[in-house]
């Protein structure tokens, strides 16, 4: 039996593989946000993987959007005692509207299971459009930035948001001119870029990829340190001049007092899940860079997060105090 623990924020391939004695008969899903985003794609991508490789018998699914994912939040902490193999989906978006007090709880308010994936930021638009680089973009943006309509699939200042704007200060104009459109999730949002009401898309690389394959959806670059061997074509922010990376954590929480045997469960099969055939498949069909950390690692990892986003927010001006 192997154990894999990152002691940081570390990206890695990782291969790590646990006899399945700790095997759940169900796990059940909860996904804060609607169909078609990327916790939705997480859950369910996971939820086959867990599923094909007999980890896990039978996995279901609950969208629950509300309150940028907050209306799930409470939902796993009020009615606790009856989620023993309930899982929520969460992200960076999480660390980021708890300090912008979108709502009142934190990842301390869950159990911290473990982070599994990381999706790094893109900028795409429709297949049709002139803009064919990073530098058309910012050459519209310079005539109008009004005239630069950006969708993202969670509120103002969140995620997607937050990305997008520090892409602009990095590429040396004003962030606070910028036109975010919010959309109840990814899936939504691309939406809006599809049917022309938007005109660039804030996503996540996995939210994106399908999009491009069946070639409706151009992604004009990547905040990846190199080129993705997901989208070799794909050019970096950095080869276009812009010095911004930025990488969005996945993973799972459990509900506040779940017995420690549970718990271990949950740890255990995804831990044994990503050496698995299965969950290849569906990572390179999403994406999907690998980053497992579990346990006090995770929660030392969220802690750290939310220290750097704090202070990048103070500084961009989205922090509620």
């Amino acid at each position: 039996m192997g154990w894999c623990r990152s002691a940081g924020v570390i990206l890695l391939a990782l291969v790590c593989s646990v006899a399945h004695a700790a095997e759940l008969d169900t796990l059940h899903f909860l996904i804060p946000a609607g169909p078609g985003g990327g916790w939705d794609g997480t859950a369910r991508g996971v939820g086959e993987a867990l599923t094909k490789a007999g980890i896990v018998e039978h996995a279901s699914f609950e969208n629950l959007s509300g309150g940028g994912g907050g209306r799930a939040i409470a939902k796993l902490i009020e009615t606790a005692e009856r989620q023993q193999k309930t899982m929520l989906v969460g992200s960076t978006p999480f660390v980021v509207r708890s300090l912008q007090k979108v709502f009142p709880q934190s990842f301390r308010d869950l159990r911290p299971v473990a982070s599994v994936i990381a999706d790094y930021a893109v900028f795409a638009v429709r297949t049709e459009s002139a803009w064919q680089s990073w530098a058309d973009v910012m050459h519209a943006y310079d005539k109008n930035p009004r005239s630069v309509k950006i969708a993202g699939g969670s509120v103002r200042g969140s995620t997607d948001h937050l990305v997008i704007v520090s892409a602009l200060q990095a590429s040396g104009r004003d962030p606070r001119r910028a036109l975010y459109i919010p959309y109840d999730g990814g899936g939504r949002a691309m939406a809006g870029l599809l049917t022309g009401e938007t005109d660039l898309l804030s996503t996540g690389f996995g939210e994106a990829v399908d999009m491009t394959r069946s070639d409706t959806v151009r992604i004009l670059a990547v905040a990846a340190p190199t080129r993705l061997p997901e989208g070799p074509d794909i050019p970096t922010l950095n080869e276009q001049g812009v010095p911004f990376e930025f990488a969005n954590w996945r993973g799972f929480f459990a509900a506040p007092g779940l017995p420690e045997a549970r718990y271990a469960q949950m740890e255990a099969a995804l831990r044994a899940m990503l050496g698995t055939k299965e969950f290849e498949a569906v990572r390179n069909r999403m994406g999907w860079t690998v980053l497992h950390t579990e346990g006090d690692a995770f929660f030392s990892f969220l802690e750290n997060q939310e220290a750097e986003i704090g202070e990048m927010m103070g500084k961009l001006g989205f922090r509620r105090r």
